[in-house]
């Protein structure tokens, strides 16, 4: 009896866990602090698990050790015309390498909030639900204002989520803060954040 058709090409999700585990091994390996970010962030703390590419934070000043170690690794490395991140195919995949989010550079504080934990086997720091919500709250403005981006996440992580702290980090953001009160309105933020000015 012949073995099943194998197909030519992964799945779409086992790629890119496949590239999420070279990336993070290869990072850990290079000796760059890293962190998983992102969706996969929040798939790893509980989430629903994302359709499109995988995320790593980086601290800014060590972005170029971090391309270079990727690049020694035998991963496919790419510098968009972007400059808060570089980019990383494997596996089908595609993965960012973010050294800045919402214009603000990555620093140790946020790498050093991250908690390391067991993601598809591989050992490795994943940011916390506070900043992962901080950051795709940050995210939001006027051509970008995708709440399905958000919503999901901050409902499966809502226990996880420092509320006051999201909401005084992202009190600069008009949109963040409209996001915010919708959370709130539907339940999944609590009521009695910090009262306004």
């Amino acid at each position: 009896m012949s073995a099943p058709h194998e197909p030519e090409h992964p799945p779409a999700g086992a790629g890119r866990r496949e590239a999420l585990k070279r990336v993070a091994v290869a990072l850990r390996g290079g000796g760059v602090g890293f962190a998983l970010a992102g969706g996969y962030a929040g798939w790893a703390l509980g989430g629903p698990e994302p359709e499109k590419d995988v995320d790593f934070v980086v601290v800014e000043a060590e972005a170029e050790k971090a391309a270079t170690v990727l690049a020694e690794a035998g991963l496919d490395v790419h510098h968009p015309p972007e400059d808060w991140l570089f980019k990383v195919h494997s596996d089908g995949a595609l993965v960012d390498i973010l050294f800045r989010l919402a214009g603000e550079s990555v620093d140790q504080e946020l790498l050093g909030r991250a908690t390391e934990q067991e993601v598809l086997s591989v050992a490795m720091p994943v940011v916390s639900a506070t900043d992962l919500i901080i950051g795709k709250l940050a995210a939001l403005n006027e051509h970008a204002c995708d709440l399905a981006k958000v919503l999901p996440t901050a409902r499966a992580l809502r226990e996880k989520i420092d509320w006051e702290r999201a909401e005084v980090a992202t009190a600069w953001n008009d949109i963040a803060v409209a996001c915010l009160f919708l959370l709130r309105r539907i339940g999944v933020a609590p009521d009695g954040l910090r009262p306004r000015e």
